[in-house]
């Protein structure tokens, strides 16, 4: 298994993607899930796949018409991660967000 070294924002899109998912999703439902090029998708859902988090498989022949699509899923360790990964990012962006957006008062309410 190899070990993920950064964890950026659009790989927090995919796994949010993965995480929310019922049953295996193919990686364009993921890309137009997650607005980001397929230049990065394909590329991020192999790292998953190489460190564990996801596996893949094919689709079976004759259920639809046209290619086979890949489909991708969540591991039980790799989702147990994706969920550590996403609260992370949520605290931290929470977090952040504190620290350099004033706060607007409520209509009507005035401080003491």
């Amino acid at each position: 298994m190899e070990r993920l070294e950064r964890i950026g924002k659009a790989t927090v899109d995919v796994l949010g993607v993965l995480l929310e998912a019922k049953d295996p999703q193919w990686g364009l439902a993921i890309i137009k899930a997650t607005g980001r090029p397929s230049g990065s998708v394909y590329p991020m859902l192999e790292r998953l796949e190489r460190a564990g988090w996801v596996t893949s498989s094919w689709e079976d022949e004759g259920t639809r018409r046209g290619p086979r699509r890949r489909l991708y899923a969540l591991t039980k360790d790799g989702a147990a991660e994706a969920r550590k990964v996403r609260a992370a990012k949520a605290a931290s962006a929470g977090h952040a967000g504190r620290l350099t957006r004033p706060v607007a008062p409520l209509p009507g309410v005035h401080p003491t």
